[in-house]
């Protein structure tokens, strides 16, 4: 049982930080209603941006804050240039913006830091933690704490504030959100940037677990069962998602593994994924569609 529990908070540990990734998904999904699939380029340039920025001799916290500025700055271009010619256009317009969002994004990260994979130290100490007969990663520990804290409160932030309540109105309907007074522009300006520091934190997390290269893109496609799971408009969703994938594809790898010719950790979320949206397609937590005809 010592091992059962070690693998299984291992999961969990792990799946706070995809529930990190996801978070990012879910803000831009509740302002704009479409997918976000530059999210995961957007972690690659955030994480590249601030490793770059110390290897270049600049202070840790300083690089953090300029990092942050460029962040905000970006998702601030991104909603004038990309986003506001685009309100109340059909969501699959959005989608495809964004994949050019992506693309773009990589590119300039590509050209403006090189592509070489940078080591990332953070300061975390990586450690192995005894409990018992459980061993257990301090890194883990500590980066699924610092995660868990800011999903709390970003999970506050927008179920609780006055803005939280514009953001839903926003995603329920652009053009009735703009009559009754809401400013689309600043909403999404807003979302963007907290997406933009999300994308941040998890791309130093995963940076420094990872290293940091464009390898880290495909960390978002990971967040996507968990999407899936706990629904796109769901902040507690995406928590509950995160947990469900981070400990279901380790239990999966290490007990089923074996029986398949292991690799099973790559792709059991997934199927994990279908198979729930074959019995609830709108998720755990989130909101059933209903068209009246």
């Amino acid at each position: 049982m010592s091992f059962f529990f070690e693998v299984l908070i291992g999961g969990l540990l792990a799946g706070v930080m995809y529930s990190l990734v996801a978070l990012g998904f879910v803000l831009i999904f509740k302002a704009s209603g479409v997918l976000n699939f530059a999210q995961g380029s957007m972690v690659l340039f955030a994480a590249l941006t601030f490793v770059s920025l110390t290897e270049r001799g600049i202070n840790f916290w300083l690089a953090l804050l300029a990092t942050l500025a460029i962040m905000v700055v970006l998702a601030i271009l991104t909603e004038r240039i990309v986003l506001r010619p685009l309100v109340n256009q059909p969501a699959i317009t959005l989608f495809m913006a964004t994949i050019g969002l992506s693309f773009l994004l990589e590119g300039l990260a590509q050209g403006l830091w090189g592509s070489q994979p940078h080591g990332l130290n953070l300061g975390i100490p990586d450690d192995v933690l005894v409990i018992g007969d459980m061993f257990i990663s301090t890194f883990d520990l500590y980066a699924a704490g610092i995660a868990a804290v800011l999903v709390g409160a970003l999970a506050v932030f927008f179920n609780k504030t006055r803005v939280g309540r514009a953001l839903r109105a926003v995603a329920d309907d652009h053009q009735a959100a703009l009559a009754v007074g809401i400013p689309l522009k600043h909403i999404w300006a807003i979302v963007w940037a907290v997406a933009g520091f999300v994308a941040l934190v998890a791309g130093l997390l995963w940076g420094a677990r990872q290293g940091v290269q464009f390898a880290l893109t495909l960390v978002a496609l990971k967040a996507l069962p968990v999407l899936i799971l706990g629904g796109f408009t769901s902040v507690p969703g995406a928590i509950v998602g995160g947990l469900i994938i981070g400990a279901s594809e380790k239990l999966a790898e290490v007990y089923i593994g074996p029986y398949v010719g292991g690799g099973i950790e790559n792709w059991f979320p997934y199927m994990l994924a279908l198979m729930f949206l074959l019995i609830r397609p709108e998720g755990l937590f989130g909101e059933v569609h209903i068209d009246r005809v």
